[in-house]
């Protein structure tokens, strides 16, 4: 069964309210044997990501650059997964007070260099996310997880 991991920071309620909408979409009914594995950025490992077939990454922007968090995260995983995850999917949400563009530049630098292939556009909130952000973070979940689907 396909593995998606969904490796996040989210330290805040604007960011807790994405995550949990990036993982309804991701665990939809009508999902199907797709395993979700939810980790941590801090707790995420070289392994969790080794096993998985597809990522999704959340983070919120800080000062101008990705959570500290995120990128311990791919500092961590970086080397051991970098020739054997190549190609694989994955899909970006970022939550930001005012600008996420700093965050989104060091995220694509990294998966850049690690090879992986972007999935679906990256969704992006500044303030409070609405119900239409919300509803993009769900499909943003969806959309990855049903891209695993055997």
């Amino acid at each position: 069964m396909p593995t998606l991991l969904i490796v996040h920071h989210t330290p805040s309620p604007n960011c807790q309210a994405m995550f949990e909408a990036v993982v309804d979409g991701a665990t939809a009914p009508e999902i199907e044997n797709v395993e979700v594995v939810r980790r941590a950025a801090l707790a995420a490992t070289a392994s969790d990501v080794l096993r998985a077939d597809g990522y999704l990454l959340g983070t919120p922007a800080n000062l101008g650059y990705m959570s500290g968090a995120l990128k311990h995260f791919f500092d961590q995983i970086y080397y051991p997964c970098l020739d054997s995850t190549r190609g694989r999917p994955f899909g970006v949400f970022v939550h930001g007070g005012s600008d996420v563009t700093g965050a989104l530049r060091g995220i694509e630098s990294v998966t850049t260099g690690l090879g992986w292939r972007r999935a679906v556009d990256t969704v992006t909130v500044t303030g409070a996310p609405d119900k239409r952000a919300l509803e993009r973070c769900w499909e943003l979940g969806a959309t990855v997880a049903a891209g695993l689907m055997e």
